[in-house]
């Protein structure tokens, strides 16, 4: 579905959110899937994936896109850990990794009890350096965005790595497809997209019957996830990444724009695209402009925000 890109206010707040007098900035384009976009502050540069086309691009307001890394085993998300380094989901190695400045790799999971990951999806970092990651079958499906498989796992789990050990536990069994995901600011709650009503770029399509929707955790000790509850039904489309401000509210991709939720799941507004929205993340020199993975292109969108991610 195609809409005119702009803005929805339903609570009038949304207007203080974002500069709604500036319709959103298509700051390049070409892509087949983007996805997982991800800020270096120190470069000004926005890194994020081209998942079909095996790539990573990197952005920056002087020089436009670049082509970063190919092949890219089909990466998805990404994100930075504690020390400045590129974390990332790989469709195509099954695998979360690390990659340094000089270009080294260390693998911080790519199996379960011996048996191969899915397709890790999207991931977070909490303040104790546990990563916690989804494992969709995504990249399994086809040969679309990653390698087609046959599942070793059985499932589709949301993971958490210990920061210590390295050992990989379970912490959600009970998802269709499990996608984005982010923690409330003071890390109590953890929100977790399932899109199981997409069911992936080999078989393009809805199903309102299966998962469109974001649920929220009570986070126990750090460790392990509590009390599970909706949190929200995205229509239209399916939640895909998303993202929580430092007051809590949650900004989330859906198939018209981007949807911003309070934290007791009131929709205040609507960033509307022409494209579906994958993925998004907080950026630009001082951390408040929204950056918009969607479809073909990359979007800029001026907030008051800041992404509750301090690290």
């Amino acid at each position: 579905m195609a809409v005119e890109a702009g803005y929805q206010i339903v609570e009038d707040a949304f207007a203080d959110f974002v500069d709604t007098t500036t319709p959103p900035e298509q700051l390049c384009t070409g892509f087949i899937w983007a996805e997982g976009p991800v800020w270096f502050a120190e470069t000004e540069t926005l890194l994020f994936s081209d998942i079909p086309s095996n790539r990573m691009m990197a952005w920056r307001r002087d020089t436009g896109a670049r082509e970063f890394l190919r092949p890219a085993e089909f990466t998805n998300g990404h994100i930075r850990d504690h020390d400045g380094h590129l974390v990332s989901c790989e469709h195509g190695g099954r695998r979360v990794i690390r990659r340094f400045a000089d270009g080294a790799v260390q693998v911080i999971a790519d199996n379960y009890q011996g048996n191969r990951l899915n397709s890790p999806n999207d991931l977070v970092m909490s303040s104790d350096g546990a990563i916690w990651f989804t494992d969709p079958p995504y990249g399994i499906l086809s040969n679309v965005e990653g390698y087609k498989s046959d599942s070793e796992l059985g499932a589709n789990y949301v993971f958490r790595v210990d920061p210590g050990t390295g050992d990989l536990t379970i912490v959600a069994d009970d998802f269709d497809k499990p996608n984005g995901l982010a923690f409330s600011p003071d890390e109590k709650i953890l929100y977790i997209a399932d899109s199981g009503a997409i069911m992936g770029a080999s078989e393009p399509g809805f199903n309102a019957d299966a998962p469109h929707h974001i649920r929220a955790f009570d986070v126990i000790d750090g460790r392990s996830l509590a009390n599970s509850r909706l949190f929200v039904d995205i229509q239209p489309g399916v939640p895909d990444g998303l993202r929580v401000d430092r007051a809590g509210f949650v900004w989330t991709s859906a198939a018209d724009g981007v949807h911003c939720y309070s934290p007791d799941g009131d929709l205040y507004g609507k960033i509307l695209l022409p494209e579906v929205v994958a993925n998004l993340t907080f950026g630009g020199p001082d951390g408040t402009t929204l950056f918009i993975a969607a479809t073909t292109s990359i979007y800029a969108v001026a907030t008051t925000r800041r992404g509750a991610t301090k690290f």
